[in-house]
């Protein structure tokens, strides 16, 4: 296991057995994501795209009581009152945007507690989201004046409707995990005590694939959530290609022949 050091303690970093864990350790404020967490964040993302030991990414939370409960509101007054301060502060949120679309691995948010606002609206960048059954859910934009993005709400109807992105929105109330699977914001329902096994089992045997696979993949699925015109399928025929022409595409047939478990390098 490695740890990665950043400016802050308020993002944690780490690699075990080929899987990346990110952690909001924000505790005392249910993991609110602050300014400064956003940019380590985005930091820590593009470090796992480069690193070839990463095969699979995990977000979790500190203290067992949030995922990440919202963006930090303490700091709204100084950094998102004036334009040009919203500005800036928008651009952070970009910069983590272009992270998250730029990761070519399998992403998993792990949830347990609080899921709400801008920690929603992370956890979505995941290509899987497991929670435990005492998560809470919802963007309480409406309680709080905020306007919300195009993009976001894109991302909601996208997964699960526009009438339940109307409900999630204009109600601005909370959902148990229970109503949230049922609705298509999460994938699976654990009880707290199974939750890290359970993810620990999926990010494991994500690891175990051939990366060259999972990247085409991901990246076809992505293609498919786009507009038809929008939709770069020349990369995607370039991404199966390489898999066809890796060395992981021969140590697969090998494997399967010899019937023992294959040994993927990624190239």
């Amino acid at each position: 296991m490695s740890a990665i050091e950043l400016p802050t303690t308020k993002i944690e970093a780490r690699i075990e057995d080929g899987v990346g864990w990110l952690t909001y350790n924000n505790p005392e404020r249910r993991n609110a994501l602050s300014l400064e967490m956003q940019l380590a964040q985005a930091e820590v993302l593009r470090r796992f795209q480069l690193d070839d030991a990463v095969r699979v990414v995990v977000l979790r939370g500190a203290g067992g009581r949030a995922f990440v409960s919202g963006a930090d509101i303490s700091e709204f007054e100084k950094l998102r009152t004036t334009v040009a301060a919203r500005e800036r502060y928008d651009a952070a949120g970009r910069d983590t945007g272009r992270a998250f679309a730029a990761l070519e691995k399998p992403l998993i948010a792990m949830i347990r507690g609080y899921c709400l606002g801008g920690g929603l609206a992370t956890a979505l960048h995941a290509d899987l989201r497991v929670a435990s059954d005492d998560s809470l859910f919802g963007i309480p934009a409406g309680r709080l004046g905020v306007g919300y993005g195009f993009a976001g709400i894109k991302v909601l109807v996208d997964l699960v409707g526009p009438s339940r992105t109307s409900e999630i929105l204009l109600t601005a109330r909370r959902f148990t995990a229970a109503e949230a699977h049922r609705m298509g914001l999460i994938d699976r329902v654990t009880t707290v005590d199974e939750l890290e096994g359970a993810v620990r089992g999926l990010a494991g045997g994500m690891a175990a694939n051939a990366p060259l696979t999972l990247r085409a993949a991901k990246r076809a699925i992505r293609e498919a959530a786009k507009d038809p015109d929008r939709r770069d399928l020349d990369r995607v025929r370039q991404l199966v290609e390489d898999c066809f022409r890796s060395e992981d595409y021969v140590e697969g047939r090998r494997a399967f022949l010899e019937k023992r478990p294959p040994r993927f390098r990624g190239r």
